[in-house]
């Protein structure tokens, strides 16, 4: 805490302590102020404007330290002012004394419980954000919630003071107007409770509820203006209607026909998505069979002098395609079929909220009503607009798997993921790869110590990794193949011969009717949906790449519980999506994997952390393995074993990281990971001895040393 906020803290305290002390709440009391009535009377009358200024001086203090007395005052006001003077008076010293309360706890306060509590907070900040002077009003005129209790929750959120202000006047002013017009008849009064019956306090809650019912109301007129151009239909096909057979559409599917609900799924493509067939699942066996390439090649490290590997590279393409077909039954037709969804090969049209048409591939169509569509379009691979690429006859990620032919020389534009994860594969099998990445490193969105160590491995396999470089021309060249950069040191001339597109993926949001129903799209085209995943119109939702923020398939099958739950069961209770932890990984090797903060972020987002760090070339597993490289790096909350992220580096990081996403859903610390057993000897030992180290750095030093004296003695 700075030296301001010391000072502060500091009066504050004085100023409560001294009023507690000095026992001035005598002064505040009804009793007293019966006693004392006609001689405060009489001091109103002789200087009016003069008491008018020192009453409010003394109802701003007392509502700004948050003393007992206000209400108090509130019937002393009307007493000694009547009813219009002194509703103006406390209404206004009211509002400007929960205002300074509201600043003085912000200041104090809000970074540090921010800092500390943030990554649980954000959901309610996110309320805050979009619901807040409805949730304020509520609160300001139900009596059941103690003012000065409002003004410092209030201050710990993202709230505006303005907004703060101006609510808490409005809602504040029905409990003024009845404390005022009570203290106009204050001798009839015995007690405050008195005041509020059990029917006024009734009346109360009612008019705190109101504003939520007409948000409600309002939410529920313009659904209905939304349909209002749309003939709605007497009769639906179908409880619900999925567009796209991805990881998003496949287990919203699913859950639908789980709860007896009638389905439809419109896939156009292939069932499975681009996870199934041109993404996770390829991709995977495709560095499987670099990697044993690799550690053929890394032999003599495990004691076996020579070992060799022949293949040719169209066997190893093939291995690939096998492996697709033997998981495609997992999401094939005949499966969901017997599920109960009614499957659709065919391209489907958004005609209405309640209709979509359904082209089948001889040209036929068919128009489905549905009480709910959920949109799962997925996404393809972005190809950007660098002058003469359209000349290079380039790969994307969807594409290179007709693949037969080892390329010589691999251009891969892109240093995320999908890059780095395609660069070291066709490395190994012996392509020359040149990376160009316009970023300073390669994958981005991790630590520079993470990305340090995948480019020293790359370095070691042979792949030229161009980072900082701008790709700004491709250029035929006689028979040559030519990218033309621009990096920290001038112009690179790249020659290639196979050119792979890998900078990144767009959503697919044309050609099946949003445009014309104007379902607005986020600047980054994504569909535009609520907490709830509600487009424009409520029966209508968006899951998985289409909509974002991530693009994983596990995200993608996260999401699609709330868009069936929310479509089906919405109008009994809806669910937001609950991003808080959200885990992935990077199948390079070393294999990167991540859930919740990393450094950058943390600092990014000026969030108080302590970072531990455990290096695996102390374990004992990875020793025996030859993989003694990497670590695993854990963000906790400054002095306490709260998780804020995780960060692993090192052989199997993707299976190691998923104790920790238990752990950070769940509220487990790094206590009680280092109090689990874990066996040995396992690469899953590492999490524990990250806690180990995480433990030893908050050992009791004190308490240490006594305990040290204790054993000197015992020795004698």
């Amino acid at each position: 805490m700075n030296a301001r906020k010391l000072a502060l803290l500091g009066v504050v305290v004085a100023l409560v302590a001294a009023f507690f002390i000095l026992d001035l709440g005598r002064f505040f009391d009804l009793a007293w102020f019966k006693a004392q009535q006609r001689m405060l009377t009489d001091q109103v009358d002789a200087a009016p404007w003069g008491a008018a200024a020192v009453f409010f001086a003394i109802y701003v203090v007392v509502t700004a330290l948050s003393l007992p007395g206000a209400a108090i005052m509130t019937l002393a006001g009307g007493a000694l002012f009547g009813f219009a003077k002194a509703l103006v008076i406390v209404s206004f010293a009211s509002s400007l004394g929960a205002l300074l309360a509201f600043l003085i706890a912000r200041f104090l306060l809000r970074d540090w419980v921010q800092a500390r509590f943030g990554t649980a907070l954000e959901s309610i900040n996110r309320g805050v954000e979009k619901d807040g002077a409805f949730y304020l009003f509520t609160l300001r005129l139900v009596p059941a919630f103690p003012f000065f209790a409002v003004n410092l929750a209030m201050a710990l959120t993202a709230l505006p003071a303005r907004t703060f202000y101006w609510v808490s006047q409005l809602g504040m002013l029905a409990g003024t107007i009845v404390f005022v017009n009570a203290g106009t008849q204050i001798g009839r009064i015995e007690s405050l409770s008195g005041i509020l019956s059990p029917g006024l306090i009734g009346a109360f809650v009612l008019l705190g509820v109101f504003p939520l019912i007409a948000r409600k109301v309002i939410d529920a007129v313009r659904s209905r203006a939304v349909f209002s151009r749309w003939p709605k239909p007497a009769h639906f096909d179908y409880n619900l209607l999925v567009i796209g057979g991805g990881s998003a559409g496949l287990v919203t599917a699913y859950i639908g026909a789980a709860v007896k609900a009638k389905v439809a799924l419109v896939e156009q493509h292939s069932m499975g998505g681009d996870c199934l067939n041109t993404g996770c699942v390829p991709s995977k066996a495709l560095i499987r069979s670099a990697r044993l390439l690799s550690q053929i090649a890394h032999s003599k490290s495990l004691g076996v002098r020579e070992a060799s590997a022949q293949f040719d590279f169209a066997d190893v393409m093939e291995r690939v395609a096998r492996v697709v077909r033997a998981i495609e039954p997992h999401d094939s037709v005949d499966r969901y079929t017997a599920l109960g969804v009614d499957c659709f090969d065919a391209r489907a049209r958004i005609t209405s909220p309640w209709t979509v048409e359904v082209t089948q591939h001889d040209g036929s169509t068919r128009t489905l009503s549905t009480r709910n569509i959920v949109i799962a379009a997925g996404a393809r691979p972005f190809v950007p607009p660098i002058p003469g690429i359209e000349t290079m006859d380039l790969l994307t990620s969807d594409t290179l798997w007709s693949l037969r032919t080892l390329p010589g020389r691999l251009l891969v534009l892109g240093g995320g993921p999908i890059g780095c994860e395609l660069s070291q594969a066709f490395a190994r099998f012996g392509a020359a790869v040149t990376q160009v990445e316009m970023a300073p490193r390669l994958m981005g969105r991790e630590d520079p110590d993470v990305s340090a160590l995948v480019e020293a491995r790359f370095a070691e396999e042979g792949v030229r990794a161009l980072t900082g470089h701008k790709a700004v021309r491709f250029a035929r060249e006689g028979d040559a193949k030519v990218l033309y950069a621009e990096g920290p040191e001038g112009e690179v001339r790249i020659e290639f011969d196979t050119l792979l597109c890998a900078v990144g993926r767009t959503p697919n949001v044309s050609g099946y009717g949003l445009e014309e129903l104007g379902i607005t799209l986020r600047a980054n085209r994504t569909v535009d949906t609520n907490d709830y995943l509600e487009t424009l119109y409520p029966n209508i939702f968006a899951c998985g790449d289409v909509t974002g923020p991530f693009q994983f398939t596990h995200t993608a099958a996260h999401q699609a519980w709330y868009a069936a739950v929310n479509a089906l069961f919405g109008r009994f209770r809806r669910f937001a999506v609950d991003y808080s932890v959200i885990p992935w990984a990077t199948f390079t090797e070393p294999e990167v994997a991540r859930v919740g903060l990393n450094e950058t972020d943390a600092k990014a987002r000026n969030i108080p952390h302590e970072v531990t760090i455990y290096e695996l070339d102390d374990l004992d597993r990875a020793i025996t393995d030859e993989v003694a490289h990497g670590f695993v790096k854990v963000l906790t909350v400054p002095g306490r074993d709260r998780i804020l992220g995780v960060t692993i580096v090192g052989e199997h990081a993707g299976e190691l990281i998923a104790e920790y996403v238990l752990a950070m859903k769940h509220g487990l610390g790094l206590n009680k990971l280092l109090g689990t057993i874990h066996i040995y000897p396992t690469m899953n030992e590492a999490n524990k001895f990250a806690a180990g180290v995480w433990k030893k750095a908050h050992a009791p030093q004190t308490l240490l040393a006594w305990v040290a004296r204790y054993h000197a003695w015992m020795r004698g």
